[in-house]
């Protein structure tokens, strides 16, 4: 029985030692990876909470433009863009709001919406503004600002867009070669997305493919470039 409590004694003598030396980190440690584990599931519960908030300013930003009051709008958007400039719903807003100023004559503002989806914007989300700012920038006679935005690397599902455009643009400064090759690249990627979609893979994104094909080739075919 002696031998038994001398034999825990220093179990405990050990285990004190240990303590002594290691507890301080051990705790440590414990409410390093407590306080994580805490601010992970706070910035997720953040992070659902602004996303929720985003979404109704936009269903707001949404009535606005069906019942057409500019004032609502631009509120809306502006408010999307100010506190939940993180959201996809940010650069929705301010691609919605971006349509209705191109319709009621105001590029201007238009533009910077645009720009701002460019700067900020998801992949998708900002090659799309990218397209339609260098449309607007096309209908203004700014060709140089609209190569710009039409230039550098694009997603697949609007490489043949990208090109389509690019050839607009050189056909309104009288550049007929370049147009055809950026016609004929346009068609190409096209083809390729096509095949892409045929595989499984992830298809051109847009109108139905034969109808743009054609509008492509009719393009084409102004320019002097049909077979």
């Amino acid at each position: 029985m002696a031998t038994y409590d001398l034999e825990e004694q220093e179990q405990l003598a050990e285990i004190k030692t240990w303590w002594k030396q290691y507890g301080n980190l051990l705790i440590n440690v414990l409410t390093a990876a407590a306080l994580i584990v805490i601010a992970w599931q706070g910035w997720n519960w953040y992070q659902r909470n602004q996303t929720a908030q985003a979404s109704l300013v936009y269903n707001v930003l949404q009535r606005a433009v069906a019942d057409k009051d500019s004032q609502r709008i631009k509120a809306a958007s502006g408010e999307l863009i100010e506190k939940f400039s993180g959201s996809s719903y940010a650069s929705l807003g301010a691609l919605t709001t971006a349509k209705v100023l191109v319709d009621a004559g105001d590029a201007k503002t238009a533009k910077l919406q645009l720009q701002w989806v460019v700067d900020h914007g998801s992949d998708e989300l900002r090659d799309l503004a990218r397209l339609r700012l260098a449309a607007v920038l096309l209908d203004e006679k700014s060709y140089a600002e609209a190569l710009k935005q039409l230039d550098g690397k694009v997603g697949a599902g609007f490489e043949a867009r990208f090109a389509d455009n690019r050839g607009d643009v050189l056909v309104a400064q009288g550049k007929t070669a370049e147009a055809q090759a950026a016609y004929q690249s346009a068609l190409a990627k096209l083809d390729e997305a096509e095949s892409k979609e045929k595989n499984g893979g992830q298809g051109w994104q847009g109108q139905s493919t034969a109808v743009y094909r054609e509008l492509l080739q009719q393009k084409l075919d102004a320019v002097g470039g049909g077979k």
